[in-house]
């Protein structure tokens, strides 16, 4: 019988302490590799920072764009108790619901309600968008955030070029080869205040990054939200 020694591997175990390491590992490469990159906002670069984080990909750190004061928008939603309308709950499983419950910021995928499959059947349109328009009815103000559905980017713009929805902020990082760059670019331009992942990468990974990013630095006077948080000046 061949003895076989046992191999002991020596490695971070608790959770918190990975994500340090993560963030001090993410800053030297960004030191190294990504010196052009020039933090202007502490939200920007929580974002930006938090983005890559959860996908292993800098390529976030120039695709990850900001427009029309979005963060101040967004922040005002929250500040107002506002809420945010997703278009997966892959999407809303990703926020971190204590902090917006502990907010009083609400939160709804609508795509899998009835009422919606049945208004998207009778007019020939996707639930994403049939969505929107329900949303549009809602009272209170509304962050909009899309990690998979093109249409539902195309539908806001379009509702707010017919006047019949005024959103506070989009956060638009839908993945894919169809319409994604599309509705990305022409959301990026438009005067809608929004986030975008320019080009087809994105999906709902990247999406509720950029929402925890902006609710963790937003709560950063909490201790439990501290460690990641970049200090105002």
């Amino acid at each position: 019988m061949i003895k076989k020694d046992k191999v002991f591997m020596s490695y971070i175990k608790v959770s918190n302490q990975i994500e340090e390491a993560s963030f001090k590992k993410i800053q030297e490469i960004i030191d190294q590799e990504h010196s052009d990159i020039v933090f202007d906002n502490p939200f920007h670069e929580a974002v930006w920072k938090r983005v890559v984080f959860a996908s292993a990909d800098f390529d976030y750190l120039y695709n990850i764009k900001f427009s029309n004061d979005a963060i101040d928008h967004i922040l005002d939603v929250i500040k107002n108790k506002g809420t945010i309308f997703t278009d997966t709950t892959m999407v809303l499983g990703g926020f971190n619901k204590r902090i917006l419950d502990e907010l009083g910021v609400a939160y709804r995928c609508l795509v899998n309600e009835p009422a919606i499959f049945e208004e998207a059947k009778a007019k020939g349109i996707t639930r994403s968008m049939a969505a929107v328009e329900h949303a549009a009815n809602e009272l209170g103000p509304k962050l909009f955030v899309f990690g998979n559905a093109p249409t539902s980017i195309f539908k806001v713009l379009d509702m707010v070029e017919e006047g019949t929805l005024v959103p506070d902020a989009v956060i638009g990082v839908p993945v894919g080869f169809v319409g994604a760059a599309e509705s990305k670019q022409k959301l990026h331009d438009s005067p809608i205040p929004s986030i975008v992942a320019l080009g087809s990468k994105g999906g709902s990974t990247i999406a509720a990054a950029v929402v925890n990013a902006i609710l963790y630095q937003y709560k950063q006077e909490m201790d439990d939200y501290q460690r990641f948080v970049v200090p105002n000046n």
